[in-house]
Parts: C-alpha cells; sequence; structure tokens
C-alpha cells in the first residue's frame, strides 16, 4: 500500500520533513517514489505540490494522521 508520510531531514534538534509517497512497507528514511512536499516544525514553514498529492490520492495513496492533520490545516483534504 502507498503511504503519503513524512521522512525526517536535517540535523540533530533541527528536524524538518519531507513529504513523500512510499510504500508502506519501507523505512521512514528509505528510498521515497516521489517528494511531494516540506515540512518545517520549528519555522511552521510548509511547501505542497498540491496537483500531485491529489493525484497520489485519487491514485489510493493514504496519507498518515500526522499528513492527514498537514493536509487539513492547509485546506487540500476535508474531512
Amino acid at each position: 500500500m502507498l503511504k503519503l508520510r513524512l521522512k525526517r531531514i536535517g540535523r540533530k534538534r533541527q528536524p524538518s520533513y519531507r513529504l513523500v509517497i512510499m510504500p508502506s512497507e519501507r523505512r521512514r528514511n528509505g528510498r521515497a517514489i516521489e517528494q511531494v512536499g516540506y515540512y518545517s516544525p520549528i519555522t511552521k514553514e510548509v511547501h505542497f505540490k498540491v496537483e500531485k498529492i491529489i493525484y497520489w490520492l485519487k491514485v489510493g495513496a493514504q496519507p498518515t494522521q500526522t499528513v492527514a492533520n498537514l493536509l487539513k490545516k492547509g485546506k487540500i483534504i476535508q474531512k
């Protein structure tokens, strides 16, 4: 199953995350199929490639709970 989830990047105590599409069986920092966004919890900076996210959701990718919350705040999905 494809998941829309966060992949951690950045230094120790300075996390930032990439929003990626990857199979749920792969490790958190494993090879992703595609990068579709960026999130920095320290600066609250968020960038989404909206068209790509909508495409992958239509194809059947499931967002994790944290990603779903970010997408709701960005008004990309409603639930």
